[in-house]
């Protein structure tokens, strides 16, 4: 093994000083296979660049041949400034797509021949184009729903032959279309992607690991020069970038992986939390290391968030997809222990309407700066990019500086590219008399910085936050390291440009849950708490309800000191207060008060106002049911029909003559599918009758007898004649 030319035991020492006992485990085992489970605000971005710090220091790592795996390009620019305060340089932080982009453009010449083709920078595009040569006519939103469902077959290691039994088995529901259609607007996709002679993000992480698995001479080099690798968010990997690790690997352990089962929350992407939870089935001498003691939320925000977590409900035993039961009873299991000072108790508050709530948020966020909270330690979260209109306008009204987390990345801004083009004509004239941050000062001031924020909000704003990000890097730059001068940063700003890493903009942040992740802020501010927000009504199925659990307990332990969480009871003012407080709140009740509790709509005089929940799972088979025609008949496409032939036939019968005497077609009687669930449930009672889907409080009220009727073997003929006798006089 090469010895690292800055190995020092003391500084290996000084390293695991700083740490507490199970982040020590963590980074004192650098070799072997290693899984760390950590909980939110656990410190795992501290434990592993300590892990990968202490084997350079303690000799065990060459920095060069260290290969650190992100998600985002922003934590990949945290770990690498991480390592350097920590003494350490050379370490390779990229996420999957930037190391997999380095290595095509570098190995194409000799395993393909000629330059790399252009990577695309957005799929829709190409696949309007496919839908248009198929003559197939969608909207702007429909297309990225289609470019979506592309990117998830590809990452699942999918084709376009295979896709349709796979997106059966997982329930796909592409921009409305069957799945073969699908198939044949992924392969026009290929084809028009083809003729441009460009690839996509997903073709670079299929490409690299095409070649490294046909080209073992490729793979050699490769392996030499990556001999061990952290990846973090692990439970968020999917198939294809699993393979690709695995290649990388080439049969050695020399990995150390950083997840939390708690905040799987990408599953509709193709990440699935199997590789995390299976990962000591697969490295049986690997070391596990839960990290539960929280550094980020006081003890009074953790409380909340560990209830709503161990609410959690566990999964039919042979419930498919990610994780299942184990997933389940882990994330119930990952109760954190609040490390820091008590603060004040998370508020829930109730208002009218949509536009009362964003009003309200609005104005508890001005409170929150004036009373000295910095605007950049403020985030506004939400279930849905929708939900952010509102938000933004009453903001603008309040005269709140704000930033939307997913909008214009920063250095394409207009303000920003032109600062650049400054701050490098500006580099041969520095020659060091005069301290970095006034010089950047200076030079920026042409660019329309000024010492004072602009009075005026909207774009002006913007555009003052954005460079006043730029001088405040510079600031930090030199706090790290005195003689920093203005190329230094220059380069500093290349090298972020390149990773998409952003200086911080101060301003309250605007995200979805989702866009949150990995982040946090001194006080929060989640709204739209509701049933329908969260758990979405898209969520269909057990498994979709318990992933929008983990999504609340990710916004939940995004704040630090305060958290303040609202829902609305109507869309919009004088609307029907339809809504209710988010049933994953139940949990939670005994801290943030009665009004948490998601109350049943009131239930009226009949006994069928309120239905029973439907069957979950399938009652052949235990299977999850996770569409509505499977739903109503409480059995799986694939398991056999188990009701009563002789039962069905009568009530078709009764269900025909009913129809033809009333001139009503006979579904409006009853669906075949009601008609199934009937005949396989037999039911003796009205409560039992009430409990079939399809049988609301007016169909109960007519036909309720009938069916009693029926199932004690009644002729239908006769029974008919009776229920369109009753049905004439009540009329």
């Amino acid at each position: 093994m090469s010895s690292p030319v800055d190995a020092s035991p003391s500084r290996a020492d000084a390293v695991l000083a700083a740490l507490d006992p199970e982040q020590r485990e963590v980074a004192a085992s650098p070799l072997g296979p290693m899984c760390v489970l950590a909980g939110a605000g656990t410190g795992k971005t501290r434990a592993i660049t300590h892990r990968i710090a202490f084997g350079v220091h303690s000799g065990a790592y060459v920095p060069q041949r260290v290969l650190a795996v992100t998600f985002t390009a922003r934590a990949a620019g945290e770990m690498r400034t991480r390592l350097r305060e920590l003494g350490v340089g050379g370490v390779a932080a990229r996420t999957f797509h930037a190391a997999a982009l380095r290595q095509l453009h570098y190995f194409w010449p000799q395993a393909i021949g000629g330059g790399a083709p252009e990577v695309l920078p957005s799929k829709a595009p190409v696949v309007a184009e496919a839908v248009s040569r198929l003559r197939m006519q969608f909207d702007r939103t429909a297309v990225r729903d289609l470019a979506a469902e592309i990117e998830w077959a590809k990452v699942g290691l999918l084709t376009p032959q295979t896709y349709a039994a796979a997106a059966r088995r997982a329930g796909r529901d592409p921009a409305g279309i069957d799945h073969t259609a699908m198939a044949r607007v992924w392969e026009g996709y290929e084809e028009a992607k083809a003729q441009r002679g460009v690839i996509d993000f997903e073709d670079v992480l299929l490409l690299t690991a095409g070649i490294l698995q046909e080209r073992e001479d490729i793979a050699r080099v490769v392996r030499d020069q990556y001999r061990h690798f952290v990846v973090d968010e692990y439970q968020d990997v999917n198939a294809l970038q699993q393979r690709l690790l695995d290649l990388w690997l080439g049969g050695r352990e020399e990995v150390c992986v950083v997840g939390d089962p708690a905040q799987t929350i990408y599953s509709f992407t193709g990440a699935t939390p199997e590789h995390l939870l299976g990962f000591t089935r697969r490295y049986p001498d690997a070391r596990t290391v839960r990290l539960v003691r929280n550094y980020r939320s006081t003890p009074q925000i953790l409380r909340v968030a560990n209830l709503v977590l161990r609410a959690a409900r566990p999964l039919p035993p042979r419930t498919p997809g990610p994780g299942g039961r184990a997933l389940a009873d882990i994330a119930r299991h990952a109760d954190l222990q609040a490390q820091g000072e008590p603060g004040p108790e998370p508020v829930l508050t109730a208002y009218d309407d949509d536009t009362a709530e964003a009003t309200g948020v609005a104005a508890a966020v001005a409170a929150a700066i004036k009373r000295g909270v910095p605007a950049g330690e403020i985030a506004i979260l939400f279930r849905t990019n929708g939900q952010s209109e509102a938000v933004e306008a009453a903001l603008a009204a309040a005269d709140v500086p704000y930033l939307v987390r997913g909008g214009e990345r920063f250095f394409s801004r207009q303000e920003v590219r032109g600062a650049l083009v400054l701050l490098r004509g500006a580099v041969r004239g520095d020659d060091g008399g005069r301290p970095l941050p006034e010089l950047v000062r200076d030079v920026l001031a042409g660019a329309g910085w000024a010492p004072e924020p602009p009075s005026a909000g909207g774009a002006l704003r913007e555009r003052w936050e954005s460079l006043q990000a730029l001088v405040a890097l510079a600031e930090d730059l030199v706090s790290l390291t005195p003689t920093t001068r203005l190329g230094d940063l220059v380069r500093e700003l290349d090298e972020r440009a390149a990773a998409q890493h952003a200086p911080a903009v101060q301003g309250v942040t605007l995200a979805s849950l989702h866009a949150a992740k990995g982040l946090e802020w001194e006080l929060v501010q989640l709204l739209g708490c509701s049933d329908g927000l969260i758990p979405i009504t898209l969520a269909e199925g057990a498994e979709a309800i318990e992933e929008e659990r983990r999504l609340l307990y990710v916004g939940l332990t995004r704040a630090r000191r305060e958290l303040h969480l609202s829902w609305a009871g109507a869309r919009s003012p004088g609307g029907r207060a339809s809504r209710r407080p988010s049933r994953f709140l139940d949990a939670a009740v005994a801290v943030l008060g009665a009004g948490a509790r998601s109350q049943p709509r009131r239930a009226g005089t009949r006994e069928t106002a309120r239905q029973p929940r439907l069957p979950a799972v399938c009652r052949a088979c235990g299977v999850e049911l996770t569409t509505s025609a499977t739903r109503k008949v409480g059995r799986c496409e694939d398991c056999p029909p188990t009701y009563d032939p002789a039962l069905f036939d009568s009530l078709r019968t009764w269900r025909a003559e009913v129809a033809r005497v009333a001139g009503w077609p006979a579904y409006s009687v009853f669906t075949d599918a009601t008609l199934t669930a009937l005949a396989e449930t037999r039911p003796t009672e009205r409560t039992a009758v009430a409990a079939v889907s399809g049988v609301g409080p007016y169909k109960l009220e007519r036909y309720a007898d009938a069916v009693l009727a029926l199932v004690a073997g009644g002729d239908p003929q006769a029974v008919a004649e009776q229920t369109t006798a009753a049905m004439k006089s009540a009329d």
